[in-house]
This record gives structure tokens, C-alpha cells and sequence, in this order.
């Protein structure tokens, strides 16, 4: 799986360049894998065992550019190290493979469907999420896990990743603004988890409710601030 001798002197992440440099031609790219980690980042606020990378390098091999996918998930791992932010992701470091791999589609192909694939399964990456909305015929979710050295598309929407707790799917919601079909995690009821945004505007409703059966008792929701 890794070609590499844990005997050699062997570059660290800040010996490394933590991208592959090349300017994203979709915003979506960095939008959707970035949607995904806010809302990692709320429902498992009190863990500290996962990482959430995006446009991040992932360094497999020494002798090997990074491979950079537009988000990628690992389990077992140090959320931070030592209050430092990771620079890549270097395997060698830290000896965990990544156990989801997301690519989204632009109108520029980027090997997500041949190169990428491949390498991801060579890797041993347990699932590798393509996302490609430009898709009119075809759903645009394809949700691969990795079974007997072979990738195998797995059906439905959202699709249920036992491995990780959660469930992957699309629907159409709002995130910076923007409401348009983005990728969600589910529960395992197929529920899914709000944005940053819908959370904001829940918790203001909730509020206003609040308000509203506080002032029919004759009580100024004012007064108790």
C-alpha cells in the first residue's frame, strides 16, 4: 500500500507543500467539502479523534507528488496537534489512512473517475465519494466502497457509511447564502444535518416562539434579560 522505508530520514509536513497549487475552477469544490466539515464540526464538537482536510495534500508515498482531493475524512487521528493547524496530510506521520475521499466535478476533468479512483483504491481508501452536479441523466452522487481491492458503487441517497456513523446524500438547503443542491451528512434515520446557516435561523425561530408564548401569559420576553 506504501512504498516507503520507515528507516530513511523521512520529510516532515512543514518540509512539504500542503497543496498541489493548482487554482480551484469551480467554487463548489472548496464550498461543498467546506459544508461538510462545519457540519462535522458541530455534531462531533466533543470528539477530538477525526480531521476533516480540504484542498488539503495527502503525501502516500516520499518519492510521490501528493494526491489532493477536495475533502477527505480520517478517523483515529488527532484533531489538532498541539494547537497547531496541519500544514498536509502525511501518512508516514500519521499512520492513518484517510477513510473518505470526495472529489466534486467541474467542467475541467481531474481524473476523478480513472487516476484518481485508482490510486484511492490502491491507498485502501474504504470509500471515495465523487460529486458531480452537472449531471442530468445520472444522479449526480456516486458513493464507491472499497470490496475485495475493488470499488462498488453503493445505491441510494443519502447512502449510509456504517464505518464512519453517518450517512452522505444531497438535497437542496442553504449555505453562505446560496440555496441550490449541496452534500449533507444524515443520521442513521435519514435525517438530515442542518447548515451553519439553518441552525442560526432554527434557533432565532425557536426564539421568536418563546417570545410569543411569553407575552400571551403577560410576561415581557424583555424583562427577563
Amino acid at each position: 500500500m506504501l512504498n516507503y522505508n520507515p528507516l530513511h530520514c523521512l520529510p516532515s509536513a512543514e518540509d512539504l507543500p500542503d497543496s498541489d497549487d493548482e487554482p480551484l475552477d469551480n467554487q463548489l469544490q472548496h464550498l461543498i467539502p467546506s459544508l461538510l466539515k462545519a457540519i462535522l464540526a458541530w455534531i462531533w464538537s466533543t470528539r477530538m479523534d477525526w480531521f476533516f482536510g480540504v484542498d488539503m495534500g495527502i503525501y502516500y508515498d516520499p518519492q510521490q507528488p501528493p494526491i489532493v482531493p477536495d475533502g477527505f475524512l480520517s478517523l483515529g487521528v488527532e484533531r489538532v496537534f498541539d494547537e497547531n493547524l496541519r500544514l498536509s496530510y502525511v501518512l508516514w506521520e500519521e499512520k492513518v489512512m484517510p477513510m473518505m475521499t470526495l472529489e466534486v466535478v467541474s467542467h475541467r476533468r481531474r481524473g476523478e473517475y480513472i487516476y484518481k479512483k485508482k490510486l484511492y483504491s490502491e491507498m485502501e481508501v474504504l470509500y471515495y465519494v465523487v460529486y458531480n452536479p452537472q449531471r442530468r441523466k445520472k444522479p449526480p452522487l456516486e458513493v464507491y466502497k472499497l470490496i475485495n481491492n475493488e470499488y462498488v458503487l453503493q445505491p441510494g441517497n443519502p447512502v449510509w457509511l456504517a464505518e464512519i456513523g453517518l450517512a452522505v446524500g444531497y438535497e437542496q438547503g442553504t449555505y453562505q447564502g446560496i440555496t441550490r443542491d449541496w452534500l449533507y451528512w444524515y443520521d442513521v434515520q435519514g435525517v438530515r444535518y442542518l447548515s451553519p446557516e439553518e441552525r442560526a435561523i432554527a434557533s432565532e425561530q425557536r426564539a421568536q416562539r418563546l417570545a410569543d408564548e411569553l407575552r400571551k401569559l403577560g410576561i415581557d420576553p424583555d424583562s427577563l434579560i
